[in-house]
């Protein structure tokens, strides 16, 4: 399974990952600045990658950390989400309905909605899977200049994180931040100073899968049930609406009866 590793300590805040993301799913640049300084996170529409300042001196990309178990997927409805083989989560706008349930979902709040758009659609980073299939790496990876971006094997990139953690004592924490949080993600991160700016919990917070998962499996019978109601209700009030029209008809105005009755 791929992955991405992002070592936080060289990463120098120049955003050329987020320009060439932009370029790579061919956004509008001046839209996706404007969202960048208007948005709490840089993230919008029309924005799938962006860079934030974790601290004083440190920066840290942020976009979909391609979970192992996404919450996402398991809160779509329709399929409109689905985690590859290869790692990267994936949006198929033909079969979303917009019930938006992947927003709620996500515990890192990345999927965002097209607010300015009159054909709407979620928007995220697709770890740029069409890329990968011509044997290309993301576009975010290949237009690191610093090396804080590194693609491969997920396996591997654990392993080279912890062999960068033990021989480099004091330079970074002991953590590797996405190895188990939320089930695991496909972006892992090593870091000098905390990530919560990216949304991960501290070391001692309850995981919020703890709390969302018995939610987020339901969230399918729970939508299923909205729209049977919804398909019931329009029913009845369409079936009261033929029977008063069938009334109507079958009741002529009491005018029509006294000339009935005449001759």
């Amino acid at each position: 399974m791929f992955s991405i590793l992002v070592d936080v300590t060289k990463c120098t805040g120049c955003e050329k990952c987020a320009a060439a993301c932009i370029e790579a799913n061919k956004l509008n640049p001046v839209e996706a600045d404007i969202d960048r300084s208007s948005t709490k996170d840089g993230l919008s529409g029309r924005r799938l990658s962006t860079v934030l300042k974790v601290s004083e001196n440190s920066f840290a990309k942020k976009a979909c950390m391609h979970c192992l178990e996404p919450s996402c997927v398991a809160a779509c409805l329709c399929g409109g989400i689905t985690k590859t083989p290869e790692g990267p989560v994936v949006y198929d706008p033909n079969q979303c309905i917009g019930c938006r349930y992947c927003m709620l979902a996500c515990p890192f709040h990345i999927p965002r909605y097209e607010w300015n758009d009159t054909t709407p659609h979620i928007m995220k980073c697709t770890f740029c899977s069409d890329r990968l299939k011509n044997g290309q790496l993301p576009a975010c990876v290949e237009a690191c200049p610093t090396g804080a971006l590194i693609f491969g094997e997920r396996t591997a990139l654990l392993h080279e994180a912890h062999r960068r953690i033990k021989n480099n004592p004091g330079k970074y924490i002991d953590r590797v931040w996405g190895e188990e949080e939320f089930g695991g993600t496909s972006v892992i991160y090593i870091s000098d100073v905390d990530l919560d700016e990216l949304g991960f919990p501290g070391r001692d917070t309850v995981p919020i899968t703890a709390l969302t998962d018995p939610l987020i499996h339901k969230t399918p019978l729970i939508g299923l049930s909205v729209m049977g109601s919804m398909l019931g209700l329009n029913w009845i009030i369409k079936r009261r609406m033929e029977q008063i029209e069938n009334n109507g008809n079958e009741n002529p105005p009491e005018n029509d009866k006294i000339r009935a009755i005449d001759k």
